[in-house]
């Protein structure tokens, strides 16, 4: 571990800060929305709080972790004993990434087995994303980082292939103000997991380590913000708008007990 400035490890730790505070609210938001959109929904709901919460529970983790990994040394922070621990991030995203997907995919009109074969395909696809990425993370090895980060895009790419040619096909069908939201929420996802490349890629750049470490950290953080909380947020717009228009067609009742 590189030592920091202080302005350095502030950035770090106010970072994680912040990301805690924005998870946290977003677990008590996404509780309480729940009771707002139609019942079909309301489960959506819960799976974007369980992400948060589960993001929660690591940014903790991993604040506790940066605390101990450096000490204050006359104006500089110089490490400590303690390693940083990264694998909380890749436990976290293990967890949550496939969770992003699926909630996404539960508030689309898709039933029965159609739904059950993108879930599968996506899921697998995050899962083999995250594990291919990690041995890369952890190595100081420069082509053994690009060779893991290499495999990682591969399943990138493909859940990519199927948000934009599958799903596609299937918000053809809904209104225009949730086909608007649905894109925006597309482009927000590939937006947000456009940072994690570029800085888990920052080693490589000949740059300084610390500065490297730092803005590994920080983008890490601003891009979870985004995939999480900020996605969550959208997706519950497009819960609570079809829950409006699905309500003005149906009789009275229901929606109550639909699944």
């Amino acid at each position: 571990m590189p030592t920091l400035t202080l302005g350095q490890y502030d950035l770090v730790y106010n970072a994680l800060s912040f990301t805690i505070a924005t998870m946290g609210a977003a677990f008590v938001f996404f509780l309480l929305a729940r009771n707002t959109v139609a019942y079909k929904y309301q489960r959506v709901m819960v799976i974007a709080a369980i992400i948060v919460g589960i993001a929660t529970y690591h940014y903790v983790r991993m604040f506790s972790s940066w605390s101990a990994a450096f000490v204050n040394s006359g104006g500089t922070y110089t490490p400590t004993n303690e390693i940083f621990n990264e694998a909380y991030r890749y436990a976290d995203w293990l967890l949550t990434v496939p969770l992003l997907l699926v909630e996404l995919v539960a508030v689309l009109s898709i039933t029965g087995e159609r739904r059950k074969g993108v879930i599968i395909r996506l899921v697998v696809a995050a899962v083999l994303m995250i594990v291919l990425g990690y041995p890369g993370e952890v190595t100081l090895d420069v082509g053994t980082r690009l060779l893991w980060g290499t495999l990682s895009t591969i399943p990138f790419i493909y859940i990519v292939y199927v948000l934009w040619r599958d799903l596609g096909v299937v918000m053809a069908r809904e209104s225009p103000e949730v086909r608007v939201l649905l894109r925006n929420l597309r482009l927000l996802l590939l937006a947000s997991w456009g940072v994690y490349p570029i800085a888990y890629l920052l080693p490589l750049l000949n740059i300084d380590p610390a500065m490297a470490l730092v803005g590994r950290q920080v983008g890490y953080s601003i891009a979870d913000v985004v995939a999480k909380p900020a996605y969550g947020l959208l997706i519950y717009a497009i819960a609570r708008i079809k829950s409006e228009e699905e309500q003005a067609i149906a009789p009275v009742g229901a929606l109550v007990a639909t699944d």
